[in-house]
């Protein structure tokens, strides 16, 4: 067989970068345009140190649970405070870097930003400008493998959540109180579990390494949830960036007395 003939039968020199005539540019430009704005304004909250706690109805701002810096509202440091009170530490750092963790070695996370910005690749059938691959086998990829464990502390986190949207429910005076801010704590808490509780790992604990499933009928049943949750992942991925912003934004508004919370009782 000639030279000729055995470089035909490789693979199809296309000197075009893709041959793909759709709007494939579209989904990685929505998500580089969504995350840099979730980040942008996640980073300016984070730091404002200011209108994060609403005292009359004990709203606290998940950007800022737990809040234990020595700079927190006595009211809501649930916790304790204990961080130094300096500009550049927020208010709830003991928390935050590890859900910022959680959700960069998130699996759907990782697509997203791999095409939105690093463009490797961009979409599906056109090539990526990097002229090497090494994948997650180098510092920082590898810590990719880290998730699992960034998991189990989201999950910690998710019951402080919780615990902050059921005292929200116990007004300032002692009261029962409901409002539109408890809706919204209550929706984003719900929406964090059924993120956190979609993940991969979450699915892998639950299912993983059972050669029987007809033995552990209990977990198999967890496990068939969890993986329907699973196939939700990229919208509850979106969705609590979503809520999470939401809520912030309310009780931020309400705290700085942009507009009265929507009170149904007390």
């Amino acid at each position: 067989m000639s030279s000729t003939t055995e470089a035909s039968a490789g693979r199809a020199q296309i000197a075009a970068r893709t041959l793909r005539t759709d709007r494939w540019w579209l989904p990685p430009l929505a998500n580089f345009v969504g995350l840099a704005l979730w980040v942008v304004y996640a980073t300016v909250r984070a730091f404002m140190q200011d209108w994060y706690f609403v005292p009359q109805y004990n709203y606290l701002t998940p950007f800022y649970s737990p809040c234990v810096s020595n700079g927190c509202v006595e009211q809501a440091a649930h916790f304790g405070r204990f961080l130094p009170d300096v500009w550049w530490l927020p208010y709830a750092s003991l928390t935050l870097p590890f859900l910022l963790l959680f959700r960069l070695t998130c699996y759907y996370y990782r697509k997203a930003y791999y095409r939105a910005f690093w463009l490797s690749p961009p979409a599906c059938a056109v090539a990526e400008p990097h002229k090497k691959y090494t994948g997650e086998t180098r510092f920082p990829l590898l810590g990719q493998n880290l998730h699992r464990y960034f998991f189990y502390i989201a999950a910690i986190i998710s019951l402080i959540n919780t615990y902050d949207a059921v005292e929200a429910f116990i007004k300032e005076d002692g009261s029962f109180g409901l409002g539109l801010g408890n809706i919204i704590l209550v929706i984003n808490v719900v929406m964090l579990w059924a993120y956190t509780v979609s993940c991969h790992s979450c699915r892998s604990i639950i299912g993983g390494r059972l050669n029987h499933f007809s033995k552990h009928p209990l977990r198999y049943k967890l496990w068939v949830q969890v993986s329907r949750l699973n196939g939700k992942h990229m919208q509850l991925a979106w969705t609590t960036l979503a809520t999470l912003a939401i809520t912030d934004f309310y009780i931020m508004a309400v705290s700085a007395g942009w507009f009265a919370d929507l009170r149904i009782v007390g």
